[in-house]
């Protein structure tokens, strides 16, 4: 069997890819203005302002992309650090664990019912659960959050028969699911269809179609793969390496679920609550949600009567855990820096929307939205990848008579998709870190599935042509 390169080396080999880009593509610029969206003021690109600039190859900049990406994802970092220290803490006392396998208890009993019996409980709970974080992911746009999730779901997955990856895709992946066929996602259409002068969610009804498509593809292929996996466990790339987490289930099947653990437990969903209400209701980021987890860690060690120098000594071995995550972030990262940098981003955009005048409708939908998805590879930022593409994409897009809705909609599946296999997501190699899924093993299982995904994007947009749609 081949062996998988280390995560650090996969990314690395990225960095140096984009630093011998900027030796071999022309730099150039486009003029930028602030213009202000929805309250936010943002950086966008203006029309018919590219031009070339003195090249600036990277050389040794390779070596300090670590730090700067550390220094640009400082939040994203220590979110991961804190959210990982936080769990250690909770996870000391086996509340988890130990009431995972008490609601599995409680709900298969439910299959004594002819109706749930044929669904199968656990198809029920996969599915349930996944229709969740895909409707946060489309209303509010959850990324970041799903990486203090995959400690909750992993051990469910893995004492339903499953493994890690099963765990990750009913929070992570149905979240992004979610987000790539958003209907009210702030931070994608908002901000696109403000560039694009369209009014605020506008062509909802044809955008939660296409959310309930890509959710409904979602849900049938994780149940598809988790039936895989339980009928045949050493089919599981993770096999091996869900050791641990077996472990974990394994120590504690015989606990029962005691006052104390019943006690964290409801800080925990009090915690998830406060989440949820907290970034729909005060638009919360990744410093509440940081103190938030932080509270609910020392909480649950109070109730488990850790004293202050064990709670701070759980903290750190948390955070130790979890640190090699956190590093890949900031390296990942780097990747941008070099680009940036270099100054060939602006060329390569340039030199796409050059060559879109020259195409037909369905070939510079398709053309856009490839450029999209693979902007999106270095740059998984929705609202930075708006500001730059959308004013200049709306352009060309008037020029071929393609519907600007199309257009936003291109950048939609654009960017939604590969943030499920960039190494340059944050969010992605957070949660990965956490899941101990190394990132080369989750892409070689992956890739199948997010180009499946990719191409009934193209598939979802090609209607947006040819049929009158509301708001389209």
């Amino acid at each position: 069997m081949k062996r998988i390169p280390h995560t650090f080396t996969i990314v690395f080999a990225l960095i140096v890819l984009a630093a011998v880009l900027t030796w071999v593509v022309p730099a150039g610029e486009f003029v930028r203005q602030s213009v202000e969206f929805n309250g936010t003021t943002r950086e966008v690109v203006v029309n018919d302002s590219f031009h070339y600039v003195e090249s600036s190859p990277q050389t040794w900049q390779v070596f300090s992309a670590l730090y700067n990406g550390f220094v640009d994802k400082a939040d994203i970092i220590i979110f991961i650090l804190m959210v990982g220290g936080a769990f250690w803490i909770l996870n000391n006392s086996h509340a988890i664990d130990v009431g995972v396998m008490a609601f599995l208890r409680s709900v298969r009993r439910l299959g004594r019912y002819k109706l749930i019996k044929k669904l199968g409980v656990d198809n029920i709970i996969i599915t349930f659960v996944m229709i969740l974080f895909s409707l946060f992911g489309a209303v509010f746009g959850m990324s970041e959050e799903t990486i203090a999730f995959v400690v909750v779901f992993i051990p469910l997955a893995i004492q339903m028969g499953y493994d890690s990856i099963v765990g990750v895709c009913m929070c992570y992946v149905a979240a992004h699911v979610g987000f790539a066929g958003a209907m009210l996602n702030p931070f994608t259409i908002g901000i696109a269809q403000g560039i694009a002068d369209l009014p605020l969610f506008s062509g909802l009804e044809y955008r939660m179609f296409c959310w309930v498509v890509l959710t409904i593809v979602g849900i049938a292929f994780v149940l598809w793969y988790a039936h895989r996996v339980k009928a045949k466990p050493e089919r599981s790339p993770v096999h091996k390496l869900d050791d641990y987490w077996r472990n974990r289930v394994e120590s504690n099947q015989q606990t029962t679920l005691t006052l104390r653990h019943g006690l964290i437990l409801v800080v925990l969903l009090l915690t998830i609550v406060a989440l949820v209400v907290g970034v729909l209701q005060w638009d919360w980021y990744i410093e509440e949600i940081s103190a938030l987890f932080l509270a609910m860690g020392i909480v649950s060690g109070i109730i488990d009567r850790q004293g202050a120098d064990d709670i701070a000594k759980l903290f750190l071995a948390g955070c130790k855990d979890i640190l090699s995550a956190a590093l890949v972030v900031g390296l990942a990262s780097g990747i941008i820096f070099i680009l940036r940098d270099g100054r060939v981003i602006d060329t390569i955009l340039y030199g796409l929307t050059r060559s879109l005048g020259e195409l037909g409708e369905m070939a510079s939908l398709g053309v856009m939205y490839l450029f999209q998805t693979l902007l999106n590879i270095v740059m998984p930022s929705g609202s930075a990848k708006a500001a730059l593409t959308m004013p200049i994409m709306t352009q060309f897009a008037d020029q071929i008579e393609v519907s600007r809705q199309t257009t936003v909609l291109a950048f939609q599946f654009g960017d939604g998709f590969t943030n499920m296999l960039t190494p340059t997501s944050g969010v992605l190699i957070g949660v990965l870190g956490i899941a101990r899924i190394p990132y080369g093993t989750w892409l070689k299982w992956a890739w199948k599935f997010i180009l499946a995904l990719i191409v009934l994007g193209f598939l979802l947009m090609l209607p947006t042509l040819w049929m009158e749609l509301p708001g389209f």
